[in-house]
């Protein structure tokens, strides 16, 4: 395995974690936010949480997707490069 691979591989990883940021953490912190409501006022309904948390996540994707799509389309140039540099 060259190091090249290697470079795609650790890159690979970084950006999967990179591009699951957004969503994870406005669902964190709605989760918080809902979590301190529900705490405060006693109300134990499970939907109170569950319901906003997943339309952060989906508001939070919908923002950064440009975003993701940007570094998933240079990435993607980035492995075929590296693929058409093999065949060589």
């Amino acid at each position: 395995m060259g190091p090249e691979v290697l470079l795609l591989a650790r890159e690979a990883l970084l950006l999967m974690v990179l591009a699951s940021l957004p969503p994870i953490g406005a669902s964190l912190l709605v989760g918080l936010l809902a979590s301190l409501f529900q705490a405060a006022t006693s109300i134990q309904e499970q939907a109170l949480s569950v319901v906003p948390k997943l339309c952060a996540a989906v508001l939070a994707l919908a923002i950064a997707a440009p975003w993701i799509a940007g570094q998933l389309s240079r990435f993607t140039a980035q492995v075929l490069r590296a693929i058409e540099q093999v065949r060589l």
